[in-house]
């Protein structure tokens, strides 16, 4: 046994003994995992007994505190030591808070960080750095209803008249059944809060204060499929015995939250999931189960728990009529990959998410002899501009793209822009613009 001092949040930690290359503290969990229940429900869990498996820990399990929405995982290092991380999930904002609080080492959120939570843990390092801001996986909200709920379809427009009370019927959206029962995640939620940020507050409206709210997915997605009348918004794996909605966005084609369209985050009701490290004064294990969470293994858990993994894969996509020629010809001869390549807000620079998914693209690229001309990028744009300049824009896009693949001695087989048309969000705000301004990757 070996003693180590870590330098953590300004505080001088002591550890002895070592598990893996991973120094175990003296005293307390090694590691604190705080915020998202999407994530820490049981993603978070699995990936950390993933980690503790892959540094050799042995009996490896969890054990319940006694405290809603958290637990302890455990395991031993081969001399017996116990090692201890504690996760709790209580909804994305907590997780923020906890760093601040200096509560917890590593923030789980299934959205992105404020403005104010960024200014307010300045002190911890810049929080939206590539190296802080790490996505861990791609989740789609689903919309539920009960199995013998015949509708089938909704806008996001009609969404946001169900969920803030205005539509109090099924029949005011189409539907048959009488009176609708609201179901939603609670205030803390990262769900709720992107359910917000995507549905009711694009049209200006709130969540109508009559809806039941849940603190565990899995219990809001349970009472909805017991209810002939109910509709919520889940995180993808906890869909269940519900039925999951397609859902329209402006001038998009009706979309089920499908594996491939939720990791292109085609899907109207995607979103990223993630893991906040602070950059100053870093835990080790948090360092090392970011890491772990980004490798291949790391992905397979995330896959394995109902969560789109970032791993690139080939799809082939079908033709149609709605799609413009050129794309056509294109879905008939190539492959699309499950990633698609976006930029920061009001910017032509790739966002975090697009860094880290350029050495996945081209890892496959090299993997399947792709590097010599068998590559195409589409880009699009938005409608805010006349179309000339969304075609230009669109391009250029895709240009910025293949200036990061050359780098790495990939040859292009071509490039080209589609401008506004195939839209995946309404272009009626900015944050629709935003996802519809994307780089797609075919390969033959």
């Amino acid at each position: 046994m070996r003693l180590c001092v870590v330098v953590f949040m300004g505080l001088w930690l002591p550890f002895v003994a070592w598990a893996g290359n991973l120094p175990i503290p003296e005293q307390g969990p090694a590691l604190r995992l705080q915020g998202s229940n999407t994530i820490g429900a049981a993603l978070g869990p699995a990936l950390v007994r993933g980690l503790m498996e892959d540094q050799g820990l042995l009996r490896v399990s969890s054990e319940i505190t006694g405290r809603d929405n958290e637990q302890r995982i455990v395991g031993q290092t081969a001399d017996g030591r116990r090692v201890e991380v504690d996760i709790a999930a209580h909804g994305s904002s907590t997780g923020f808070t906890a760093l601040k609080q200096a509560s917890a080492d590593l923030a789980a959120s299934s959205r992105p960080i404020k403005d104010n939570e960024l200014k307010e843990l300045s002190s911890l390092g810049d929080l939206k750095s590539p190296a802080a801001e790490q996505v861990i996986a791609i989740d789609g909200l689903a919309i539920i209803l009960h199995p013998s709920n015949p509708l089938r379809q909704l806008d996001t427009v009609q969404l946001a008249r169900i969920f803030s009370g205005e539509a109090k019927t099924w029949e005011a959206v189409g539907g048959t059944g009488g009176p609708i029962h609201l179901y939603a995640r609670d205030e803390q939620s990262g769900t709720y809060d992107t359910f917000k940020e995507l549905v009711l507050s694009r049209q200006g409206k709130r969540l109508d204060p009559a809806a039941r709210r849940f603190e565990s997915s899995e219990q809001l997605s349970d009472a909805v499929s017991q209810d002939p009348q109910g509709i919520g918004f889940i995180g993808l794996p906890y869909v269940r015995q519900a039925k999951a909605l397609a859902i329209v966005d402006g001038a998009s084609q009706p979309m089920l939250p499908l594996n491939h369209l939720i990791a292109t985050e085609d899907y109207p009701l995607s979103r990223r999931l993630f893991f906040y490290l602070p950059p100053w004064g870093t835990n080790p294990w948090a360092e090392a189960l970011v890491a772990f969470t980004q490798s291949d293994k790391g992905q397979a858990i995330v896959a394995a728990n109902g969560f789109i993994a970032q791993t690139v894969e080939a799809m082939a996509v079908t033709p149609n009529a709605l799609m413009p020629e050129g794309y056509q010809a294109l879905s008939r001869h190539a492959q699309r990959l499950t990633v698609n390549f976006r930029f920061e807000e009001g910017s032509a620079s790739l966002d975090n998410k697009a860094h880290q998914d350029l050495s996945r693209v081209l890892d496959y690229i090299q993997q399947h002899g792709k590097a010599d001309r068998r590559v195409t990028l589409v880009g699009f744009g938005d409608a805010k501009d006349d179309p000339a300049r969304a075609d230009l824009l669109s391009k250029l896009r895709a240009m910025a793209v293949r200036r990061e693949l050359v780098k790495y001695g990939v040859a292009l087989r071509e490039v080209r822009g589609f401008g506004a048309l195939m839209p995946v969000a309404a272009n009626s705000e900015d944050e629709g613009r935003v996802r519809n301004r994307r780089v797609e990757v075919w390969v033959y």
